[in-house]
C-alpha cells in the first residue's frame, strides 16, 4: 500500500519515488512530499502509524509528526486543494485495486 502512494505522489508532485524512500534527511521540498504520502496513506487507506512508519522505512512519531504537520497546513486553501488531489488520485487507485482482487 505505501509503494503505492508513494509512486503516486510521487509522479503528482515530479518528484524521484527513490528519493522519498531515501532513508535520512533529504531536502524540505522532498521531505514535504512524503509528508503528505504518509498522511494519505494514513488518512485514504487507513494505515495505522505504525504500520505507515514500516512502509516509509520512519519511526511512527515521524509519522504521527507529519500527520499532524498536514493536517494544520491544510488550512491553506491552495494547500488543502493540493492534498485533496493526492488523496482522490490516492483512493481512485485504492479502488483499482481491489476490484482486480
Amino acid at each position: 500500500m505505501c509503494d503505492c502512494v508513494i509512486d503516486i505522489t510521487a509522479a503528482l508532485f515530479n518528484v524521484s519515488g527513490r528519493e522519498l524512500r531515501q532513508p535520512g534527511r533529504t531536502t524540505t521540498s522532498v521531505t514535504r512530499v512524503r509528508q503528505i504520502a504518509m498522511y494519505v496513506t494514513h488518512v485514504v487507506m487507513g494505515l495505522s502509524m505504525s504500520d505507515v512508519g514500516r512502509g516509509f522505512a520512519r519511526e511512527r512519531t515521524t509519522v504521527l509528526h507529519a500527520c499532524h504537520l498536514i493536517e494544520d497546513m491544510r488550512d491553506d486553501a491552495d494547500f488543502d486543494a493540493i492534498v485533496a488531489l493526492a488523496e482522490r488520485v490516492a483512493g481512485a487507485a485504492l479502488r483499482s485495486l481491489e476490484y482486480r482482487r
